[in-house]
C-alpha cells in the first residue's frame, strides 16, 4: 500500500485537517461597559493557501505539499465557532472546530477501490487576564491579554480498501488533551477600526503533540453596532505522533493562509 495511488489520496486528504480561530476583541466598547460583563460569538473560516509537511498512517509516511484548490475539492463540511465573555480585567474563552474531508480513488493495480476519511475536532476552555489597558499617545485604547487553559482534541485518519477480495482499513482516531496558552495585543485605530495579533501554543510534548503554534495578525471593522466583520493572516503548524499496533500514527504539518469571521457582540 505504498503506491503512487495510495499517496495520492492520503495526501488530499490530509490537507485541511488542521485550522485555527480568528482573533478576538476583548475591548470594552465604550469605557461605560468595562465593569459589566460582555460577550462576543465569531463564526470564523481558515482558508490555507499552503500546507506541506508529512502525514504518516500505519507506518506509511506522505508529503504533503498542496494549494488551496487542491483541498477545498476534498472539503465535505466545516463548523467553527469562539466564544468570548469579559468583565473587567478577566475573560472565558472556549472555542469549537470540526472539519471533515473525503477522497476516494481507485488503484492503478488490482482495482480495488480506496476511501479515505479525515476529520478533526477540537473543543478548548481558558481563562484570560487582561495585563495592560490603555490610551496611547493619539488617544486610542490598547489593550494586551494572557490566557491559559486546556484543549481536547480529536483525528481521525482512516483509509479504507475494498474489493476484489479482502478488505481492509488503516488508521484509525486519536484524541487526547493538552495544555495550552495564548497572548494578544489589540488597538483602536479609529472609530471603526482596530488591530490585533494573537500567538498560541499548546502541546508542549504531552499526550503525544510535541507543539501546535498558531500566529496571527488581522482587522477588525465594526460597521454595525453589535456586529463587526474580521480578516487577516495566519500561520499555523502541528507536530503529533503516537505508536498504535498497526505502525505510527502522525501528522506533521505547516499551514498559512487568510481567516475572515464575522463576530456578534452582545
Amino acid at each position: 500500500m505504498r503506491s503512487a495511488g495510495f499517496k495520492l489520496i492520503l495526501a488530499g486528504g490530509l490537507a485541511l485537517t488542521f485550522g485555527q480561530s480568528v482573533s478576538a476583541q476583548s475591548l470594552a466598547r465604550s469605557e461605560e461597559d468595562e465593569g459589566t460583563w460582555r460577550h462576543s460569538i465569531t463564526p470564523y473560516l481558515f482558508l490555507p493557501f499552503s500546507t506541506t509537511g508529512t502525514s504518516t498512517v500505519d507506518g506509511s509516511s506522505v508529503d504533503l505539499d498542496l494549494s488551496l484548490s487542491d483541498v477545498l475539492d476534498l472539503l465535505q463540511g466545516a463548523a467553527s465557532v469562539r466564544y468570548e465573555g469579559w468583565n473587567g480585567d478577566f475573560g472565558i474563552i472556549s472555542e469549537v472546530y470540526y472539519v471533515k474531508l473525503a477522497a476516494d480513488a481507485a488503484l492503478p493495480v488490482g482495482g480495488a477501490s480506496v476511501d479515505a476519511d479525515i476529520r478533526q475536532t477540537f473543543f478548548n476552555v481558558q481563562g484570560a487576564y487582561r495585563f495592560a489597558n490603555g490610551v496611547n499617545a493619539s488617544g486610542r485604547r490598547y489593550a494586551a491579554d494572557a490566557a491559559i487553559g486546556v484543549q481536547w482534541n480529536r483525528l481521525k485518519q482512516e483509509i479504507d480498501i475494498s474489493g476484489p477480495g479482502p478488505g481492509m482499513t488503516l488508521g484509525g482516531t486519536e484524541e487526547w488533551f493538552e495544555p495550552m496558552i495564548a497572548l494578544r495585543y489589540i488597538t483602536e485605530i479609529n472609530d471603526t477600526w482596530s488591530f490585533a495579533a494573537r500567538t498560541e501554543l499548546s502541546g508542549f510534548g504531552v499526550n503525544g503533540d510535541d507543539l501546535q503554534y498558531l500566529v496571527l495578525a488581522g482587522f477588525d471593522w465594526k460597521g454595525w453596532e453589535n456586529t463587526s466583520l474580521r480578516f487577516g493572516y495566519q500561520f499555523y503548524g502541528i507536530d503529533y505522533s503516537n505508536d498504535r499496533s498497526g505502525g505510527e500514527f502522525a501528522y506533521d504539518v505547516d499551514q498559512n493562509g487568510i481567516y475572515a469571521a464575522v463576530a456578534f457582540h452582545f
